[in-house]
């Protein structure tokens, strides 16, 4: 047995952290392979070298599976997934070259201990930490799970185990998207019936010091609303004679950054507010001209609203947002027109959603020439990203159209996560209680229950719990939907499985501080994962 023991798996996981996987570079390509060849010297996989799997995402990129079947009749199956790419390591700053070697970074660390922030000294006091980019979201997880498929290939469950590790959970998804379809056939091909997807991404701190141990029976879900706003160019020594767009989006940021009407309580859990991610016009060279096109995308977490109760407040908060707009400017204009002795003017701003705007471009210009178009900003070769790619798209449709500015037009931006929750099932119930229980008598420690993993996981494409209906709101307003982004709407349909998450203990994510609790994850929460597969195959 490789990864059984405590120093056997920091072993493991300091090899994984090796790799530097961040989305989208080459070692991400790598690690995939290094996972699959890892999993290829056991003995059982020796056997049945067909059952550990490199798939293709499409592009260029692999997700990794490894079916361990008990026997031929047995068809209760846990799928245990993971991500192994990891977020950049610019803010490691004069440590940025140690950030993938645990080790070294760790003895660093524990030596210039004055350095680090008092929180983390309070840490280093008192329990055995390992640092390094990706320890704790989430190659410690993925460890975990090797471990577990080397006592399902030795004979220790009554059931069937499924390794799932996926590339771009840090970006769009693209790993976990793929291999729904992947895990479906493979259910079909091996007459499985999948009973729980187990994730172990860490546990997350509500609030900063929070100390609690969690197990989720869910995961929150996400979309990225974005603001295109157009106004009207002018020069800067006349800027009553136009409207600048970058104003108007700092209108919108000003009502919905922190804005509390948008998160939701579900079980005594509350959502985090939206916040903003991306600001900025749309001029490309410097000059006296004003801004007149800009570009807001804000992320924001969803729990139980539907999408189109979230649309309809958007464009509520837009409407608002373009009644301020008008009449700041009025009140403005006629303050300098008392100066100059002039006659001031007014605006009016139209507020549409993106399927509006679409439709307007085809009623100027032809469904022929917004095609063209499409096919040229998606289907191009460009190096721009998805959201990139879909700010540039709209904004080709707003030029086409602005003869109706000023504008605010409301759209989505990839990626989409659906909220998923298992936490009503009878058999998460049981099973949390249980587990709850175990913790509770044997290592003396309290579990609580969360309705919502708060990270974002991939377990929000298990299943789709929002009616089809739902999505058209989203696809409609969604530029890149079915020109580059989508979803797997049938397969998830069919992979309807409960979901749960049972991860370790570590201390700030995408940060340079990223830490793992050492013997917690390697022996308790090994432990927990051991009595969870036991659970579900009902030992």
């Amino acid at each position: 047995m490789k990864w059984q023991t405590k120093q056997q798996l920091r072993k493991l996981l300091c090899r994984l952290v090796e790799h530097a996987s961040v989305s989208g570079s080459e070692a991400e390509v790598r690690l995939a392979e290094y996972i699959a060849g890892e999993l290829r010297t056991l003995d059982y996989f020796q056997t049945h070298p067909e059952f550990v799997q490199l798939h293709p995402t499409g592009d260029g990129r692999y997700f990794v599976t490894a079916l361990v079947k008990k026997a031929e009749h047995i068809r209760d199956t846990v799928v245990l997934v993971s991500h192994f790419d990891v977020v950049d390591v610019q803010d490691y700053g004069i440590w940025k070259e140690i950030a993938f070697s645990p080790e070294t970074l760790t003895e660093r660390f524990y030596e210039q201990k004055e350095q680090l922030p008092l929180d983390v000294q309070a840490d280093l006091a008192h329990d055995e930490w390992l640092f390094g980019r990706g320890v704790m979201d989430m190659k410690c997880g993925l460890a975990l799970h090797m471990s577990l498929v080397e006592q399902a290939c030795a004979g220790k469950f009554e059931g069937n185990v499924v390794l799932l590790t996926v590339p771009d959970e840090e970006v769009n998804s693209v790993g976990m998207r793929a291999a729904v379809p992947a895990l479906v056939q493979l259910a079909k091909q091996h007459d499985l019936d999948y009973r729980l997807v187990l994730n172990s991404e860490p546990m997350f701190t509500r609030y900063p010091g929070d100390q609690t141990n969690y197990v989720y029976t869910g995961s929150i879900g996400k979309v990225l609303p974005g603001f295109y706003c157009y106004g009207k160019e002018t020069h800067v020594g006349e800027p009553l004679a136009g409207l600048n767009a970058n104003w108007m989006v700092a209108q919108i940021a000003n009502e919905l950054e922190l804005n509390t009407d948008f998160c939701e309580v579900f079980g005594g859990e509350v959502s985090p507010p939206p916040t903003n991610l991306l600001q900025t016009d749309l001029k490309e060279d410097y000059s006296v001209q004003i801004p007149h096109r800009a570009v807001t995308l804000f992320n924001l977490f969803l729990q139980q609203k539907s999408l189109d109760d979230i649309t309809e407040s958007l464009i509520d908060l837009a409407k608002r947002a373009a009644k301020q707009i008008e009449t700041r400017y009025e009140e403005q204009a006629a303050r300098f027109a008392q100066l100059e002795k002039s006659t001031p003017k007014s605006i009016s701003v139209n507020v549409w959603t993106f399927s509006e705007l679409r439709q307007k471009a085809v009623e100027i210009a032809g469904e022929e020439k917004v095609a063209q178009l499409e096919k040229q900003v998606f289907m191009g070769g460009s190096k721009k990203d998805e959201r990139e790619r879909t700010i540039e798209f709209v904004d080709q449709l707003g030029i086409l159209c602005k003869d109706f500015a000023p504008m605010i037009v409301l759209f989505y931006a990839p990626p989409y996560y659906p909220a998923v929750n298992s936490s009503d099932e009878p058999f998460i119930q049981r099973l949390v209680s249980s587990l709850q229980q175990y913790a509770k008598e044997t290592y003396g420690v309290t579990l609580v229950q969360q309705h919502y993993f708060g990270g974002i996981s991939d377990l929000s494409y298990v299943g789709l719990q929002q009616p089809l209906a739902s999505l058209r709101v989203l696809t409609a307003n969604m530029p890149m939907w079915n020109q580059g982004y989508t979803l797997p709407i049938e397969a998830l349909a069919e992979f309807n499985v409960p979901v749960l998450n049972v991860g370790p203990v570590g201390r700030d994510a995408h940060q340079w501080t990223e830490r793992l609790n050492v013997p917690f994850a390697f022996e308790t929460v090994k432990d927990w994962l051991v009595y969870t597969l036991e659970m579900v195959f009902g030992k």
